[in-house]
């Protein structure tokens, strides 16, 4: 009989737990950070990124609002996107000039963009041939990216930023050539998918092995990295 009682407890408690959840009680702080960080996007961000985060600013700003790039970084790379910023770029480092808590908040705005959970088919190891890599870079790549991924105004981010390149994992990397970023110029390039280049997985995996080996150029570019 005791032991009846106490799993009968346990269940109300699941019970109640559940209901909590479900109720939103816990959705409210969420639901302030994502307001407040909504009138920090507002001041700083959408001039360049657009109303809707789309690219769509009256300056040349990249698409934040894109579910294949959400689905590709965490909370945590958002947050390094916008405190250390792309030097060389018109994407300014805001740590120096936003609160902890008005950075923490942005990223919640930005996250809750996201409608979905894309689910990537990326290598286990990415390790190739750079040497190759930049003639299938030269090849595919820099007509919109530049030369040694030094970037285009208006046409292709930079890639070889050294922010770009300590905060952006291989992994992430690898997502944004093989998926590319739906609704913008960056189409997708690995085979298989509806791409106009059609590059194989060591294709990809040999651009971003030479795209590590790159460093960045001295001149000020005024364009936008999307990580």
């Amino acid at each position: 009989m005791k032991k009846i009682l106490i799993g009968s407890y346990i269940l109300i408690i699941i019970v109640v737990i559940f209901g909590i959840g479900k109720s939103g009680i816990f959705d409210s702080k969420n639901e302030k950070a994502i307001a407040a960080g909504e009138k920090v996007y507002i001041n700083n961000c959408l001039v360049c990124h657009g109303e809707t985060g789309k690219g769509e600013g009256s300056n040349s700003g990249t698409a934040i609002n894109n579910q294949h790039f959400l689905s590709a970084v965490s909370d945590k790379d958002l947050y390094n996107y916008v405190k250390y910023g792309r030097e060389g770029t018109a994407m300014p480092a805001y740590g120096p000039r936003l609160q902890e808590k008005d950075l923490n908040n942005l990223t919640a705005f930005m996250r809750n963009w996201q409608t979905k959970e894309i689910d990537f088919d990326v290598p286990k190891t990415i390790s190739g041939d750079p040497e190759r890599g930049l003639k299938k870079y030269n090849l595919y790549c820099l007509n919109c990216h530049g030369e040694a991924g030094a970037g285009k105004l208006k046409m292709g981010t930079v890639l070889s930023n050294p922010q770009y390149l300590q905060y952006t994992t291989d992994k992430q990397m690898w997502i944004g050539i093989a998926y590319g970023r739906e609704e913008t110029r960056m189409g997708p390039s690995l085979k298989g998918l509806e791409g106009a280049r059609q590059l194989s997985k060591k294709d990809i995996t040999d651009i971003i092995s030479y795209l590590r080996t790159v460093k960045p150029k001295n001149e000020k570019i005024n364009d936008y990295l999307t990580p």
